[in-house]
């Protein structure tokens, strides 16, 4: 199993918050969701951190069987779509930047 993880390392925008959320969650979430071979998508914003950590207001975590699954989707026409929305609404709403990390994962249950 692997992760993709998009950090959205920066600012909503002053007066914002409620806005950018409303946005991710009703334009990008169903789109995300979309993404060919997924079997996880995670969206996570923002709460608290510590003193002098670095800002992310948002992080999307989707997650894949395989390296196949994840090549599919990054390929997809739905991404190139997502792509497009991610960029009007960080227009609206964000200053910062958004990096990606792909992770493979263990799982140690309780």
């Amino acid at each position: 199993m692997i992760t993709r993880f998009a950090l959205f390392e920066g600012r909503v925008k002053p007066g914002q918050t409620a806005a950018f959320r409303k946005a991710v969650t009703e334009r990008l979430v169903p789109l995300w969701r979309q993404f060919p071979g997924n079997t996880d998508v995670r969206v996570m914003f923002g709460q608290e951190r510590d003193a002098g950590a670095p800002e992310f207001p948002l992080i999307l975590a989707i997650t894949y069987p395989d390296r196949a699954a994840l090549d599919l989707a990054l390929t997809s026409a739905v991404r190139s779509q997502s792509r497009e929305v991610t960029s009007e609404v960080m227009a609206d709403y964000f200053d910062g930047r958004i990096h990606h990390h792909v992770t493979e994962a263990t799982e140690y249950k309780a």
